[in-house]
């Protein structure tokens, strides 16, 4: 089903079998809790297989490569906004467990804080035409304030990313007007205003090659291998694309 022998996910019935990491018994916790709450777009944790691998309900839908020619739309770019908000409040009433241990580290949440999902892109949702009915791979949820998610989440679908790219991987039919969306995205989430999202999209470039780079340096898969690819050179290109072209993003400031 996915995606190397590092990290080898594979469907059994209607159940879904991923490798076990250190933050599991944590996410679990988080997913039961969703649960409880209603948040019927998650997974359900199952518990561990005999070959030690976590067990959770399969969710029907187009999910992966799929998932970005689904948020080129207007539609489908605000159903996956409120699909993040809506997850958001589900999980503000979460209390971790004691010893909650997350893939960076085991910090409790703070004031403002929420568990992000932390990998909150157009591929780790399950779609079903233009509408999101799951939302899988927790395996980079901690607490962090709800825009860091948001900011994630734009990188990928405003998108920062140049003309080229888009056309060619991103599925957009003509170089995307990345302001407008940016502005429907945050629109559909529920924010009064994008001031500072910008920024915040590129603090939260710089953090994902932070964490790539302290999980590579740990051994963990598959971002050790990411990092002997190039992956940490191409992130930080990344960054370099989106501060020198924020104006494509940010809206002016008109003085008087």
């Amino acid at each position: 089903m996915q995606d190397g022998v590092h990290r080898r996910v594979v469907r059994v019935g209607d159940t879904v079998r991923r490798p076990v990491q250190p933050w599991t018994p944590t996410v679990h916790a988080l997913l039961r809790h969703l649960a409880d709450v209603g948040f019927a777009r998650a997974p359900r944790p199952l518990g561990i297989d005999d070959e030690g691998r976590e067990v959770l309900t399969y969710i029907e839908g187009e999910s992966g490569p799929s998932g970005w020619a689904k948020v080129v739309g207007g539609q489908g770019l605000r159903n996956f906004a409120r699909l993040l908000r809506e997850y958001h409040d589900a999980c503000r009433d979460f209390a971790p467990p004691p010893g909650a241990t997350w893939s960076t580290g085991t910090a409790a949440p703070g004031g403002g804080e929420v568990i992000c999902h932390g990998d909150f892109g157009p591929w780790n949702v399950v779609w079903r035409g233009d509408r999101p009915v799951g939302l899988i791979d927790w395996d980079f949820a901690r607490p962090a304030p709800p825009m860091e998610d948001i900011a994630y989440a734009l990188e990928y679908v405003a998108p920062f990313r140049d003309d080229a790219e888009c056309l060619r991987w991103l599925h957009h039919p003509a170089p995307p007007d990345r302001r407008t969306r940016l502005e429907a995205f945050c629109g559909a989430y529920g924010l009064d205003s994008t001031a500072g999202v910008v920024d915040a999209v590129i603090a939260r470039q710089r953090q994902t090659l932070d964490h790539v780079r302290q999980l590579a340096e740990r051994g963990h898969e598959p971002q050790a291998g990411w990092a002997a690819d190039g992956l940490l050179t191409e992130l930080a290109d990344r960054i370099d694309w989106s501060s020198s072209h924020r104006h494509l993003v940010e809206r002016r400031r008109t003085g008087r």
